[in-house]
C-alpha cells in the first residue's frame, strides 16, 4: 500500500468512498473504505481458508458460454460491466471523481505489472477502459463496509493474456516487495506481494495481495484479475482497519465473466 497519507493507492479507495458517498451509503470518512466481505450478499474468496494458491488458470463453470474473442468498444464495455442487481445485496455505480489512472512507476521493472494495476491502467493498454464502484447496502454506516472498484478493460491483439501473464511474473519476481515513484505524493512503498487462490471464473485468472501501510500500520490491498477473451476485469478492495486480507464477494467474479461476450 503506501507510506504516509497519500498514493495512489489511497486515491482509489478514496475515489470508492466518495462514489458511494454520493449515493447516500456510506456516512463515514475515508478511513471507512476497508474492503470487507459482503455479509449474506455471497460466498466470497477466502484467503486464509485450506486452498493453496495455484499458478495455474481456474477452470471456469461448465456453463459459462465461450468467449467471442472480440476486442470490445468503451460502450460496449459499459453495457457489460456489472449493474445493481447482478449480485444480490450489492449496489454498482460508475466510478465518480477518480477515473484518471496513476502515474506512478516501480523501482524494479519486474514489479511495473503490479504497479500499473494498482495505477488503475493495466499493462499492455488497453483498448478501452470502464471503472465501478461495488458496495454492500446491507452494511450502511459500518466501519466494515464493503466496498471494490472494478476495472473492466478491453484489449486488442491478443494482449489480454499478456496483462495476466505479466502479472503472474510480477508476483514471483516482486514477494519482497517493491517502490513506486512519480505520483505527485512521494514514494509508495509495498513490502510484500503474495499470491492467493485464483477466482473460478473467466478463461484466465489470478489473485494476488500487496502490503503497504499508511501512517505505519500495515494496510493489504487485494487484486483479483479474471480474463474472458480479449476483456480483463479486475477487482480492487483494501483494509484500512487492520492487516487482515480483505475478501471479495465471489459471486463478482462469475457474474462479471458471464456478462463478457
Amino acid at each position: 500500500m503506501i507510506t504516509g497519507t497519500a498514493g495512489t493507492a489511497r486515491r482509489i479507495a478514496i475515489a470508492a468512498v466518495a462514489a458511494a458517498m454520493t449515493m447516500g451509503l456510506v456516512t463515514a470518512c475515508e478511513g471507512d473504505d476497508k474492503g470487507r466481505p459482503a455479509k449474506g450478499a455471497a460466498e466470497s474468496v477466502s484467503p486464509g481458508g485450506s486452498a493453496k494458491p495455484s499458478t495455474e488458470p481456474a477452470a471456469p463453470p461448465a456453463d459459462e458460454k465461450p468467449s467471442s474473442g472480440r476486442t470490445l468498444s468503451k460502450a460496449e464495455l459499459a453495457k457489460a460491466a456489472l449493474a445493481t442487481g447482478d449480485v444480490p445485496g450489492l449496489v454498482v455505480t460508475p466510478m465518480q471523481g477518480g477515473e484518471d489512472p496513476g502515474t506512478e512507476k516501480a523501482d524494479k521493472p519486474g514489479c511495473e505489472p503490479l504497479a500499473a494495476l494498482i495505477n488503475g491502467a493495466p499493462e499492455p493498454a488497453a483498448a478501452a477502459t470502464v471503472y465501478r464502484t461495488i458496495v454492500d447496502k446491507s452494511e450502511e454506516g459500518k466501519e466494515t463496509q464493503t466496498v471494490v472498484t472494478e476495472i473492466l478493460t478491453s484489449h486488442a491483439n491478443g494482449s489480454a493474456g499478456a496483462v495476466l501473464e505479466s502479472l503472474r511474473t510480477a508476483v514471483a519476481a516482486c514477494a519482497a516487495g517493491f517502490t513506486t515513484h512519480g505520483g505527485g505524493d512521494g514514494a509508495s512503498t509495498y513490502s510484500e506481494v503474495k499470491q492467493l487462490p485464483a477466482p473460478r471464473a473467466g478463461e484466465d485468472a489470478i489473485a494476488c495481495q500487496v502490503t503497504g501501510a499508511v501512517d505505519g500500520a500495515k494496510v493489504p490491498l487485494v487484486l483479483h484479475v479474471v480474463r474472458k477473451g480479449a476483456s480483463v476485469a479486475t477487482f480492487y478492495t483494501a483494509n484500512f482497519i487492520d492487516a487482515r486480507t480483505p475478501e471479495v464477494p465471489a459471486a463478482l467474479f462469475a457474474e462479471q465473466a458471464a456478462k463478457l461476450p
